[in-house]
């Protein structure tokens, strides 16, 4: 884990140094793009199995007065865009992320080639996808498509065994197994609530903020509720610290009172929870339209986190260590999961 930190925070060095050091102090809060980079997996838990690694890779452009003001949205999307209930809030600001990822899962013994009908089956997710996101500084609605592959074309043989290769560690032995190549279609929508926020001081600050949503398609259909307590010095004017999930990481509408470039550190811990119902997860049903292996799914799961995060001028850090309940029949316990966030905005 201390190995990884230290990479995040030599990469976020790097491109503060040699970029935004340069840039981002010169724009207007409003102006700034974001990156974030994701990194969840169960290694921060000490094992190797079950949803055990991801990564993803998203773009946030700048505030929007209207998504057409975003060139790169094409001109018959538009008319599509503005039908969407929340997208036309003339109170509102805008913006549009661009995302790449990748998820990769296994069973629980990942040394045997032979399946096993107690456990879930290897997978391998690729994906990129659009998002739609229309905040007030105190609620934020994000619509998200996501389309890829599940299967063989998705490489997770591939990257979890190069991994293990540099780490001289253990292949895993049964991705024969996987499920097959299957198009994967992922529509979500979320949305936040700032629910309470208080200044206790001139910068130490504490908000609560609550999610709601849903994800249809042969991928996960689902439905989420949950919550997230921060408390720190200078709490950043966001909706919260994420996971991979739908809306991770917009920040709150810029004015000149508040965001980025207005101070120059930050840091706080948070405390968190979810419950999802799960209809469909395709990494445990299996394949859609084909026979593969499976198992008998857990309805509803639940997600207990806590962590902390600080940022530095154009720079955020956070960290967060979650504990996820059993997903399926024969699982032996809930899983423990790490997730890396490294935000960039310039």
């Amino acid at each position: 884990m201390l190995n990884i930190v230290r990479q995040y925070g030599c990469i976020g060095i790097i491109f503060y140094w040699f970029f935004f050091s340069t840039s981002a102090w010169a724009k207007d809060p409003s102006q700034l793009q974001t990156v974030k980079l994701f990194y969840e997996n169960d290694l921060f838990g000490d094992t190797d199995k079950y949803y055990t690694n991801a990564t993803q890779i998203t773009w946030l452009s700048k505030d929007l007065n209207r998504y057409r003001d975003d060139v790169r949205l094409p001109r018959w999307s538009i008319p599509i865009i503005k039908a969407i209930p929340f997208s036309g809030d003339g109170g509102s600001a805008h913006n549009v992320g661009i995302l790449l990822g990748h998820q990769i899962y296994t069973p629980s013994d990942i040394q045997t080639t032979s399946p096993s009908k107690m456990d879930r089956p290897y997978a391998g997710f690729l994906y990129c996808g659009l998002a739609l996101h229309s905040k007030t500084a105190t609620i934020l609605d994000t619509l998200e498509i996501a389309l890829g592959v599940v299967g063989p074309a998705a490489k997770g043989e591939f990257v979890q065994n190069t991994v293990h290769d540099w780490r001289g560690i253990p292949t895993a032995k049964g991705w024969d197994n996987q499920l097959h190549n299957e198009p994967a279609v992922r529509l979500s929508w979320q949305r936040k609530w700032r629910l309470h926020s208080m200044e206790l001081s001139k910068t130490l600050d504490y908000d609560l903020i609550s999610h709601a949503g849903m994800t249809l398609g042969n991928v996960r259909t689902s439905a989420n509720t949950g919550g997230e307590i921060r408390f720190g010095y200078n709490l950043p004017k966001d909706f919260g610290s994420d996971i991979i999930r739908a809306g991770a990481g917009v920040g709150a509408p810029f004015n000149r009172h508040s965001g980025p470039g207005k101070t120059t550190f930050g840091a706080h811990i948070f405390a968190g929870s979810q419950v999802k119902a799960v209809f469909r997860d395709i990494f445990l049903d299996g394949n859609t339209w084909e026979d593969s292996p499976s198992v008998d799914k857990k309805w509803l799961v639940a997600d207990l986190s806590v962590g902390f995060s600080f940022n530095v001028d154009m720079v955020k850090l956070t960290y967060r260590h979650l504990f996820r309940t059993k997903q399926f029949d024969n699982q032996e316990q809930g899983q423990i999961i790490g997730s890396l966030t490294l935000t960039l905005s310039f």
